[in-house]
């Protein structure tokens, strides 16, 4: 069983960058040229890319768009992207210019519908992003915090037919404060939908703890991790990583 290392690329005006839980105010520029970054990550042995436009995230549009057009003429890996998708249109949209799968967030709390109607158009590539913070869903570029549990909002949904659902515990993103492998398996025993972890990851010893934990599961209900900051401050190399996610 091999998990799939999705390193992330976040956008915020144009550059590669790392928040600290979300915060915009608290970024750190890792790459002012995303393209690069991407190349970069494939060249290393990556298969997949977590894409995210998070000034889109917090205007409900795609604000980085070229940016992500960038990403997706140097890489010829999968890359799944987020940020600012409201509508069929912009989901049809980035499919059709080589996104392999488009992640919806808030959408899927605001307008459930819209998830299950791009489930139908779009069969296999539809993911959700479901961002808990204390164990609530965030939504709108996680200023907001809704009444609505995480583990509550990813069954309401994962009969739709999404292909993944991402779990991020916005306490540990960027933090480096390990992931919360306790909650993304306890989520992922409840789910048929296929969970990826993220949020938190400070070393190899998280993906190696992931990795066994998945092997308690039943095969495929742990797709993959979002890596970010670990892999940006050299804590964690891509070698490393897939390694440690290869049983």
């Amino acid at each position: 069983m091999t998990l799939t290392l999705y390193p992330a690329i976040d956008l915020k005006d144009g550059a590669c960058v790392r928040l600290r839980r979300g915060a915009m105010d608290e970024a750190t520029i890792y790459a002012a040229n995303p393209a690069q970054q991407a190349r970069d990550f494939q060249e290393a042995g990556c298969r997949a890319l977590h894409v995210v436009d998070l000034n889109g995230a917090f205007a409900g549009q795609a604000v980085n768009g070229g940016a992500v057009d960038a990403i997706l003429a140097a890489a010829r890996v999968a890359v799944q992207l987020g940020g600012g998708i409201r509508d069929m249109a912009g989901i049809a949209r980035w499919l059709e210019r080589g996104v392999a799968r488009v992640i919806l967030g808030s959408a899927a709390v605001k307008n459930p519908a819209l998830v299950r109607e791009a489930c139908r158009a779009f069969p296999g590539r539809i993911a959700v992003g479901i961002d808990a913070r204390a164990g609530m869903v965030a939504t709108e570029g996680w200023a907001e915090t809704s009444t609505l549990s995480a583990e509550a909002l990813a069954l309401r949904i994962e009969d739709a037919g999404v292909a993944a659902i991402i779990f991020t515990d916005i306490a540990r993103d960027g933090m480096l404060a390990g992931l919360n492998i306790a909650a993304t398996t306890a989520l992922a025993a409840r789910l048929a939908v296929p969970v990826i972890a993220s949020g938190g990851v400070a070393g190899v010893g998280d993906l190696t703890a992931l990795a066994a934990a998945a092997r308690g599961l039943r095969r495929g209900q742990i797709e993959g991790v979002i890596v970010g900051r670990a892999l940006y401050d050299g804590r964690l190399s891509v070698a490393d990583a897939l390694a440690a996610l290869t049983a």
